[in-house]
């Protein structure tokens, strides 16, 4: 039965049909389902924590594990400069990604759908627009990638644009039947995004034309968290609004295999679901949700590895044998990959004095050293050996996005601007 028929029993007869089944079956795996509290206490905070191993500074690029690591770049702040742009509206909502290309020019968009490409010094390079004056003001967000010196670019109208990265002028444009909402991931002369009715979509980038798409299940009621695409050897893995993690054949959509992390249930929630983006290491899928849940997933045959009670939409990070993640409560958390054991849990919240008020955004791990930004315009810098903080930067009083790190610079996005230190 599925969803939405368990949806419209729920309201015809109030009854709790299906509410005591509180496991899931997969093709290899059990689920068990269950409320629980987030963690709000330390665990051994005196644990100490020491990484060798660093990867270079390009990790924010043609990153097809998502995973950023121990990055090899140790930021001062002590030079800043901001790219300006018109305010985005929406920006306290939304996920949006800086696309860095080749030659660590960036590029991005502003509120009206203007895309721009400046340099690493923040110079415009050109910058174009379009989109109709009555699609201007319906205030469109993108999402990108590049391959071939083409920028792919969806967006939450429904349109789909394929760009000359030199110049920004339109080589395409198709119109969807439902809003995007979803990063872009790109292979040979395919990509692949997912659209507000929980449609992964596979589109030739030589066309625009649809190839084939896929239908997991659909709520009425949309979420406004962005959705995960990672493609990795032939396999497109896609996290849907609803927790279904799904591998198809990027060749011709077919299903491998179809892992859901949540119960019948969420269908009467699913707008307060918020799933962090995915990473891959070492075969295995890892992910979690703000209804928390730490889901490690095998990747080749979706069998769930292991479960770990975690509070948290952020993306997390893997270095060597360690997974770190912050919750939506203001606590680090390292775990083991290979058994989901929680090794250490501290307090990064703790100077906080209206700590209720403050919500993490994103964060990237760099020479040993977290960068946690927050929705109060604040980069925490946190020392991970010992979780201390050393210091805390203001930017400004409101939302910044997660730190992307990229040619020995630190950027971060704000409403109306790039922020670049050194």
């Amino acid at each position: 039965m599925s969803r939405i028929v368990l949806y419209f029993v729920f309201l015809l007869l109030l009854s709790s049909c299906g509410q005591n089944d509180k496991s899931v079956e997969n093709f290899n795996s059990k689920i068990l389902f269950e409320e629980i509290k987030p963690i709000q206490e330390q665990l051994n905070p005196n644990t100490q924590i020491n990484l060798s191993k660093l990867v270079k500074d390009n990790s924010f690029k043609n990153n097809v594990t998502n995973n950023n690591g121990n990055i090899n770049f140790e930021p001062t702040f002590e030079k800043k400069k901001t790219f300006k742009f018109s305010k985005i509206k929406q920006f306290n909502s939304i996920d949006t990604d800086i696309l860095f290309i080749e030659n660590n020019d960036l590029i991005y968009f502003d509120n009206k759908g203007t895309i721009f490409r400046i340099n690493e010094n923040l110079e415009t390079l050109w910058k174009l627009n379009h989109y109709s004056k009555k699609e201007r003001k319906l205030n469109p967000i993108l999402y990108f990638n590049y391959i071939n010196n083409k920028i792919i670019a969806v967006d939450t109208l429904s349109n789909i644009f394929l760009l000359n990265l030199d110049n920004g002028e339109l080589i395409w444009r198709k119109e969807g039947t439902s809003p995007f909402y979803s990063n872009v991931a790109v292979q040979a002369d395919k990509f692949i995004t997912v659209d507000l009715d929980n449609v992964i979509r596979c589109f030739s980038i030589i066309d625009g034309n649809e190839l084939w798409n896929f239908k997991t299940e659909n709520t009425f009621i949309k979420s406004q968290k962005k959705l995960s695409i990672i493609i990795k050897n032939d396999i497109v893995f896609s996290l849907n609004s609803l927790g279904d993690l799904t591998a198809l054949n990027i060749n011709d959509g077919s299903l491998v295999w179809q892992t859901p992390t949540q119960s019948n249930e969420i269908i009467l929630s699913a707008f307060s679901l918020k799933n962090s983006e995915m990473i891959l290491n070492n075969k295995t899928i890892y992910f979690s949700n703000n209804k928390n849940e730490f889901f490690s997933i095998d990747s080749i045959t979706g069998i769930v590895k292991w479960k770990q009670t975690v509070n948290s939409s952020l993306k997390p990070t893997i270095s060597e044998k360690y997974i770190f993640t912050i919750s939506e409560e203001g606590y680090l958390f390292v775990i083991d990959t290979e058994t989901g054991n929680i090794i250490r849990i501290t307090d990064v919240f703790s100077n906080f004095k209206k700590r209720k008020e403050v919500k993490p955004v994103g964060f990237v791990i760099a020479k040993n050293k977290i960068y946690l930004s927050t929705d109060n315009g604040r980069i925490l810098i946190i020392n991970l050996t010992n979780s201390e903080t050393e210091n805390v930067i203001k930017f400004n009083s409101e939302k910044i996005s997660r730190p992307f790190i990229n040619n020995a610079n630190i950027f971060l996005i704000k409403n109306n601007g790039i922020i670049k230190s050194n």
